[in-house]
């Protein structure tokens, strides 16, 4: 056995999964779940494969042809998705030494040292997982991180032969895999690289492994070099316990209808602060600088384009949403023109740091204890009944210019209005 060991556990077409767990009815049914505002698919199923959907095809060309084959579509749940990684992850580390959330549907575990048999270890974590949440998963199993996101890519690949998990510690399993997978399916290898690479008649993973690294290194850069290396069973990147804090947090949308007035992009403006703010107390950061713009679609020929965005300084660091509301609103004010059908906003928390990392100054302004706990009420309640329970008052509850989700599912796990309900004959 290596001296290292890593798993790299996947879910299936998460986002689609996760609306087939409460409709088993849905189970053999093509599905593709959409973008925001239902522009384009960003995930699908195996059926929806096989009926030649690619992913980010526009929904409004492939609509009635796809509803006509018998497929399902939805708008994105994000409160569900998010729900369900969770619950994900809090059994897959239930199971494992350590663990490294990759993303919202796949985690790096630490098997090192680990005395079960890896395969059969790797089949119980994926059964455990699809008891517990009803998500199918794919594991893959390496002495590095980049092979063992290439034993997932085998175990995806070809399901029914390995039952959804692979185990490549074996050098002899490994060279195999390495041989038939092309280069362009090695992790952080895309398709414009991977055309630079087959101009130097590296065509597979097993090409990529045996190339001499320092030309990778001077004609590429590092971190092409690490994943060589990586290939050869030489560990390059470890495992995260956590991600260090954001160093800027944006919150960004598409409105769902062009918007001409200013009232109800202030609306928009404050439900963005609201929900980047949240996300700056939640990894326990105060901001300096916030930014905020807005713009019109720039694609249309026939529309008058316009974006403009204003940077605006905080009198002292700080997470209280009222304050850095009322800054945001101010830039808006300053850049808003009449006469533009606009269609987006952004606002941008900037010059973070967490509490404690900043010198205050004697004679300056400074956050309150009585703001922080404010707004440590507000996140203890919206975290217990729900997003959005408690908002600031310029924040409507149905605004009519949110995202268009005419296909959204329920919230079954995190509304108590949309359980499901189970009724006794």
């Amino acid at each position: 056995m290596p001296d290292r060991v890593f798993a790299l556990i996947d879910c299936n077409a998460f986002y689609c999964s996760c609306e087939r767990v409460f409709r088993p009815a849905l189970a053999r049914i093509p599905i593709v779940v959409l973008s925001n505002n239902d522009g384009c698919v960003v995930s699908r199923t195996a059926e929806a494969k096989a009926l030649g959907i690619k992913m980010g095809a526009p929904w409004f060309q492939i609509r009635r042809a796809f509803e006509a084959a018998g497929g399902v579509g939805f708008s994105s749940n994000y409160a569900l998705y998010g729900d369900m990684s969770e619950r994900v992850m809090t059994v897959i580390e239930s199971m494992v030494p350590a663990l490294e959330v990759y993303s919202i549907d796949e985690a790096f575990a630490e098997l090192t040292g680990v005395l079960q048999n890896l395969d059969s270890m790797g089949r119980e974590i994926r059964a455990k997982i699809l008891a517990v949440t009803g998500i199918p998963t794919g594991v893959g199993i390496g002495p590095t991180k980049t092979l063992a996101k290439l034993a997932n890519y085998a175990a995806k690949r070809w399901q029914k032969q390995t039952g959804g998990v692979v185990d490549i510690t074996d050098s002899s399993r490994r060279i195999k895999l390495l041989a038939v997978t092309p280069v362009e399916e090695v992790w952080g290898v895309g398709a414009r690289l991977a055309a630079r690479l087959h101009d130097m008649n590296i065509k597979t993973a097993a090409d990529l492994a045996h190339a001499d690294t320092a030309t990778l290194r001077a004609r590429f850069n590092v971190v092409l070099e690490r994943t060589a290396r990586e290939l050869q069973g030489i560990p390059c990147a470890e495992l995260d316990d956590a991600a260090p804090p954001k160093q800027e947090i944006c919150c960004s949308r598409m409105f769902g209808v062009r918007l001409h007035e200013l009232a109800p992009i202030r609306e928009a403006v404050a439900a963005y602060v609201a929900r980047a703010c949240e996300k700056l107390r939640a990894q326990g950061s105060v901001c300096k600088r916030v930014r905020v713009s807005i713009r019109t679609g720039m694609f249309n020929p026939d529309e008058p384009r316009f974006a403009r965005g204003a940077l605006l300084e905080l009198p002292y660091p700080s997470d209280d949403t009222r304050l850095i509301t009322r800054l945001a609103l101010e830039g808006l004010e300053q850049i808003y023109r009449p006469g533009f059908a606009f269609s987006k906003a952004e606002v941008l928390l900037l010059d973070l740091c967490q509490r404690g990392e900043f010198t205050e100054d004697l004679f300056a302004p400074m956050q309150s204890a009585d703001s922080q706990k404010v707004m440590a009420v507000l996140d203890a309640i919206n975290n217990r009944w729900g997003r959005g329970t408690l908002r600031p008052g310029s924040v409507p509850a149905s605004p009519g210019w949110g995202m268009k989700r005419e296909l959204i599912s329920r919230s079954y796990t995190t509304q108590v209005d949309q359980l499901l309900v189970v009724r006794a004959r």
